[in-house]
This record gives C-alpha cells, sequence and structure tokens, in this order.
C-alpha cells in the first residue's frame, strides 16, 4: 500500500515494513497498534535528520499481523535480520551463536552460553539453540526457571536457600523436594526447548483438573502457575521456533467467487516473509495454486495448509524436490495456532476495511454495501499534458490490477468537465459492450460541475449507477439530485476511506501525468 493510503492499516499490533521506489525494504518496525504508528510517521513534524530521509523515500508501506505485541517484538527481530534494512541500526552477526545447555549435575541446571558452530535444535548433550538473539534466549532461560523452580547456583548450598525462600526454587540440594519430582521438572522444560509447548500445556490443564477434582489443591495451583507462565512464552514461539527445516504457511478465505490466499516463509522455524495472492475460484485452486507457485519458488520440506490435497500431488511435489514433502493439516497445537496467524492476517489485509465500506453505506443511504468502488481524478500540467486515472477499491482496499490510465482524446487544451465526461463514458461504454460487471459506488474526484458531466456522460450511454463526488478543500461530498453538499466528521469511517480512495486516485494521475511529462521531454513519444 502506498503512504497515501496509510488510513487502511489495522489498529492490531504487528510490523510494518518501508519501501523504496524500487521494492526494496529500508525500514522494519513493529507496534502495539499500526495504523497509530505509521501515522505519527508522516502527521508528527519533528523527526531528526535520518528519520525525515527515511520518509521522503518511502514508496510503499507493507505490514505482518500479530497475536500480541510481543510477538511483534519477536518478529521484527527476525525479519530485520532478513532484510537488513538500511534505516534500521546495524547489528552485525558475532562469531558465536546464543544457546541453551542442561547440565549434567544431580540436579541438572538450564545455562546460557554461546556456540562458535551453529547446532541444529538438539544434540546428544542437552544442546538447544541457536536461538535468533542473546535476548530470546535469556527470555526463554528466565521464564523456564520461573516456571518450573529450576536451580540456578553453580555450588550446592548445604543448610539455606534464599531463593527457595523467596519462592523461586524448589531446593533440590536443601532436600526440599524429591530428585524424581525434580527431575519431572526438568523434563518439562526440555519438552519446551524441543517446541512441544502446546503438548505441554495440555497435559498441565489435565493434571491440574484432576488435582483440582481430587481437592490437592496446592499442586493444582502450582501447576496453574506454570500454565500461566508457558502460556506467555508460547506468544514468542507463534513466530519463532527452532527448526531443522524451512516451512510454507497457507490459508485464504473463499468469498463472492473469489480466493484470497497468503502464504508465510517459516525458514528454519523463523516466520519471515508474506506473499499474498487473489484470484477467481475453481474446483481445484489449491493444487493449481501450489502448481504454479512451485514451479517458480524452493520447495520446503513441510507445507501447512487449510485442507487435504490428494496424495498424487504430494507424491509429485515430493518427486519435484527430490525427497519427502510433508503437506500436513493440523488440528491442533503449534502449527494450527501458526495456521490460525495467516487466517487472521488474510482477514485484515483483505477484508479488514469491510467496515468502513459499510460505515460509508451508512452515511451515504445506499441501499447495498459499495464493496467495488471506482473512482477518477484528472491532471494537467499548464493546460497541456491532460491525462486521467481510475483506481478500483475492492473490500475497502485497492485492488491494482484493476487501475486504468487514460489519454484525453476528444479535445485539446484544459477543460476537467469535458475530460470527466469522456473518461466516465469510455470506461463504462467498455464495461456495457464487454457484459463486465459494473462497480457498486463511482466517485468523482471534484464539486458539482464534475459530478453532472459525469452524470451525463452515464446517460448517453444508458447506463445507471450509484454516483457521488468528494471535493478536496473542505471534504464535502455531492450527491446528485442535491443541491446541498453533505459534511461529515473527520473522523466518519464512511469518509475516511473515501478520502483514501480518492488521495489514491489523485496519487496514481499524477504519476502518470509525469510519466508522460519526462517521456515527452526525451523524445520517446
Amino acid at each position: 500500500m502506498k503512504p497515501s493510503e496509510m488510513s487502511i492499516l489495522p489498529s492490531d499490533p504487528g510490523c510494518y515494513l518501508y519501501k523504496d521506489r524500487f521494492g526494496k525494504v529500508i525500514y522494519i518496525g513493529k507496534a502495539k497498534n499500526l495504523r497509530k504508528r505509521v501515522s505519527s510517521y508522516f502527521f508528527n513534524k519533528n523527526h531528526d535528520s535520518k528519520t525525515r530521509a527515511l520518509i521522503k523515500n518511502i514508496s510503499d508501506i507493507d505490514f505482518i499481523v500479530t497475536n500480541s505485541e510481543v510477538e511483534a517484538f519477536l518478529l521484527e527481530n527476525n525479519l530485520i535480520k532478513k532484510y537488513t534494512p538500511r534505516y534500521n541500526i546495524n547489528l552485525k552477526d558475532s562469531k558465536s551463536y546464543p544457546i541453551i545447555e542442561i547440565t549434567h549435575d544431580s540436579f541438572p541446571r538450564l545455562v546460557s552460553s554461546r556456540s562458535e558452530k551453529i547446532k541444529n535444535e538438539k544434540d546428544s548433550r542437552g544442546v538447544f539453540g541457536p536461538f535468533t538473539s542473546g535476548k530470546t534466549r535469556d527470555y526463554l532461560l528466565s521464564t523456564l526457571n520461573r516456571a518450573f523452580k529450576l536451580r540456578t547456583c553453580r555450588k550446592l548450598p548445604k543448610r539455606k536457600c534464599i531463593r527457595y525462600d523467596l519462592g523461586l526454587c524448589s531446593a533440590p540440594c536443601i532436600g526440599k523436594i524429591s530428585k524424581e519430582d525434580y527431575t519431572e521438572s526438568v523434563e518439562k522444560a526440555r519438552m519446551v526447548l524441543r517446541g512441544k509447548t502446546s503438548e505441554l500445556l495440555s497435559k498441565l490443564k489435565d493434571l491440574m483438573k484432576k488435582y483440582s477434582d481430587d481437592e490437592e489443591y496446592e499442586k493444582a495451583i502450582k501447576l496453574r502457575e506454570e500454565i500461566s507462565s508457558l502460556k506467555s512464552l508460547g506468544e514468542r514461539q507463534n513466530v519463532e521456533r527452532n527448526k531443522r527445516y524451512d516451512e510454507d504457511i497457507i490459508n485464504f478465505i473463499i468469498k463472492s467467487g473469489k480466493i484470497y490466499l497468503l502464504l508465510f516463509n517459516s525458514h528454519h522455524g523463523i516466520l519471515e516473509n508474506k506473499q499474498s495472492y487473489e484470484f477467481n475460484y475453481s474446483g481445484d485452486f489449491l493444487e493449481e495454486f501450489l502448481l504454479m507457485y512451485y514451479d517458480e519458488n524452493p520447495i520446503p520440506k513441510k507445507v501447512i495448509l487449510p485442507e487435504e490435497v490428494s496424495e498424487s500431488f504430494q507424491n509429485f511435489l515430493s518427486s519435484k524436490k527430490g525427497s519427502l514433502v510433508d503437506m500436513i493439516v493440523p488440528q491442533k497445537g503449534e502449527l494450527k495456532s501458526l495456521l490460525e496467524l495467516v487466517k487472521k492476517n488474510v482477514e485484515i489485509q483483505f477484508f479488514g476495511n469491510l467496515e468502513r465500506v459499510k460505515a460509508l453505506q451508512k452515511i451515504l443511504s445506499l441501499p447495498s454495501p459499495p464493496y467495488v468502488i471506482e473512482c477518477f481524478d484528472i491532471s494537467h500540467l499548464s493546460g497541456t499534458e491532460v491525462v486521467a486515472s481510475m483506481v478500483q477499491f475492492r473490500n475497502g482496499q485497492p485492488d491494482k490490477s484493476n487501475y486504468r490510465k487514460f489519454k484525453i482524446r476528444s479535445f485539446k487544451g484544459n477543460d476537467d468537465f469535458k475530460a470527466m465526461n469522456e473518461v466516465v463514458k469510455r470506461r463504462y461504454s467498455r464495461l456495457k459492450r464487454e457484459k463486465e460487471p459494473m462497480p457498486d459506488l463511482v466517485v468523482i474526484d471534484g464539486g458539482t460541475g464534475q459530478l453532472n458531466s459525469s452524470i451525463k456522460a452515464l446517460e448517453e450511454i444508458n447506463v445507471k449507477l450509484q454516483i457521488i463526488s468528494l471535493a478536496k478543500k473542505l471534504e464535502e461530498v455531492y450527491i446528485p439530485g442535491n443541491s446541498v453538499p453533505l459534511r461529515f466528521d473527520d473522523k466518519n469511517k464512511g469518509l475516511l476511506l473515501l478520502r483514501a480512495i480518492r488521495d489514491e486516485a489523485h496519487r496514481f494521475v499524477i504519476t502518470f501525468q509525469r510519466l508522460r511529462r519526462s517521456k515527452r521531454l526525451f523524445g520517446k513519444e
């Protein structure tokens, strides 16, 4: 999306990616509220020189929604490592990598260290990692020690344990817990380090219920505390899981004969990339999409899907890769949570502005929600190089595949009314001739003059459409048959959508007009 469209960003937590005109990621940030954070860049005038340079170079904005601010923090870390944006702080990799080890003491400890070689998930010595950062490792270490009250002292105390008195340690070394029970706590920590947090949570919940039913309330309370700690840890593991292989996670929504699909790439367990697709529905759309996508992209070891594909297709993909490809439809646990996170992004990216569409229906008193809106704008240079643009928004989001550019043909000189009449007539006479679906609403950039010339164009080709115009200065909405324009509160969601559409049409036509002028100057036309 363009900076002019930032008002349609969601208010959810997540990460935002700023890109330059070449599509290169130049800055990555996290936010508790994406819309509020991104808007602050463009409406706050008190920036330092580096931030002003960043804003000047922003041409496109992408985002990934997460379930919490904690997940956004970790995802930001992963994305920065992948893209190394020029405006983020450059943290060079050290020669060693953060890991966690389980010691071989009679009462084992979890200790942090660094390794010169990257190890994959686990080896025979009880080594887990590498982690994307020392901060991530230390957070995990602290959470596990607190949740399972593991000992952290290097030397065994003889009589008294201060951490036990503070409720931070089970103090096995002075006999406050049996070796069997302490070993069980270590094994719980080992399950988390292996990425089996969801499985462990399920077991602990069942056991807590059993203790509660048996009126063993102290044991039940202890498990409740463990569960609480592990839930916060699970937020992090949604976006970072130590794996030795790559995964693709795919989810989609089918609506009005179209497929809205997102594909997330996970490299060694680190969620790091998002790709979006929109195409017409067909009975075998999922296998058709996978076939085309993996014809041009690397095939991972695992593909996480919301529904099954045929065994023959799975065999084909495995043959193409040269090794087994697992195509998994998870029913619960960690992978199910990831699948739901991807679906949440589908809903927000493609349908997050439906609330605004319905608000627009209400303020304009339309018979049905305007799911497809087309907006026209005119641009010229001192009466020359007159051009027009049309942008289309579908479900409140830009549908760039349906943007159109127009060169004015019917006259020379500067006349916005005639130009608007021409492009409206050309657009809808063509849709009528080719029997293509018409939009639910047409928006004209301008006042009554532009609106009346557009209405006349529709009458001349015998096409009836809902049509309005939006004037720039006072953001007044003109409706056919009303002599007095409508004015709405600046925070009205319907008006915000109208302004975003109008601003995008203006950006698009200005870009086209400048391109035409450059070509003329250099003799390319």
